[in-house]
């Protein structure tokens, strides 16, 4: 009976040992997958789709610590049809800002036809400074108008958003209203047609959503709807699921992102991000700052006062919607989201 008893424990405690064993390995291929995901995202100037960019000192970007704000400059290309050394102008930009010490994250999203001054290249839309001088450049501009020290970029085509999206199962999200627009130069490619209402997104309908302009309010609400959207895709990144499944979103999304971030800096901002809530969002320039401005013959958008546009990025930081919300003057009953 004793030797039995034996066997029984120790074939249980063999068993428990296996799936230890089991475990720590998963976890070291779970660790090891997703450092190598993260070390290609950062890709070597060879490879680099701004290779042909000249780093310059003056564009540098300065450094995190990881104790200090940081900001990352978010971008979205249409790379179609361009030649070999050829970069897009920036179709979307948004900056996410994160501060260590309130674990708040605001995101700013810069209306692409702006008009601004680009360091070394005159004045321009500032969309335009991605492709005069890459990425660099592009945080340089967006740090001079915003008053904030961009240290990041995280770029991504439109293919890129798409797996992504589709990587982490799609998203829930309420469309606003009916949206539908058609394009025989893109050989119908990428036509939108979207049906009101609550509906789980896929990649290529969330690219229709977070790309139609063609309202009243044209880039003004396009870019209300990219803000919104991409608070939902990182909550849903968030989700313990998607966690798990972090090296096999990086093995697909890997192709079509591009960023300056080592992987210790992308585990730092990982780690804050999740520890962190997105506090509030807004457009920039806001509507009370912008000013019509007509430029060889083309409808441009100005700045009135950069001052008080970098005062405005100040305000906005200071502010939590979170806790506005929860308090009893916030508590009117909410509407659907865009």
């Amino acid at each position: 009976m004793r030797k039995k008893m034996r066997k029984k424990w120790k074939w249980t405690l063999f068993s428990v040992l296996a799936v230890l064993v089991i475990a720590i390995g998963y976890g070291v291929w779970y660790v090891y997958s997703g450092y190598q995901g993260l070390e290609n995202l950062q890709k070597p100037k060879d490879e680099s789709r701004f290779g042909q960019f000249e780093e310059k000192p003056e564009e540098k970007p300065p450094e995190w610590t990881g104790t200090e704000r940081v900001n990352v400059l978010l971008m979205g290309g249409d790379n179609r049809g361009l030649e070999e050394g050829e970069t897009a102008r920036s179709d979307s930009m948004l900056v996410a800002s994160f501060d260590p010490a309130t674990k708040k994250v605001h995101l700013f999203s810069i209306l692409r036809d702006t008009y601004v001054k680009i360091p070394k290249h005159g004045s321009n839309r500032i969309n335009a400074a991605l492709s005069l001088g890459g990425p660099n450049l592009a945080m340089k501009t967006i740090g001079d108008l915003t008053g904030l020290d961009i240290q990041y970029y995280v770029y991504a085509d439109f293919q890129g958003f798409i797996k992504l999206v589709d990587a982490i199962g799609g998203v829930d999200f309420y469309v606003e209203k009916d949206m539908h627009y058609t394009s025989k130069a893109d050989k119908h490619m990428f036509d939108i047609d979207l049906k009101k209402g609550q509906q789980h997104l896929d990649g290529d309908h969330a690219l229709q959503y977070v790309r139609f302009r063609h309202d009243a309010m044209s880039d003004f609400t396009r870019t209300e709807r990219q803000r919104a959207f991409l608070g939902a895709v990182a909550d849903k990144l968030q989700s313990g699921w998607n966690i798990l499944k972090l090296p096999e979103i990086l093995n697909k999304v890997n192709p079509y992102i591009e960023t300056n971030m080592s992987v210790d800096d992308m585990w730092k901002l990982a780690s804050l991000g999740y520890k962190s809530h997105q506090a509030g969002s807004a457009q920039l320039p806001p509507m009370d700052l912008l000013a019509d401005k007509d430029v060889g013959g083309s409808s441009v958008l100005a700045v009135s006062s950069e001052d008080k546009l970098k005062d405005y990025v100040q305000e906005v930081l200071s502010q939590d919607k979170t806790e506005a919300a929860a308090s009893p003057s916030g508590s009117a009953s909410p509407s659907p989201s865009p």
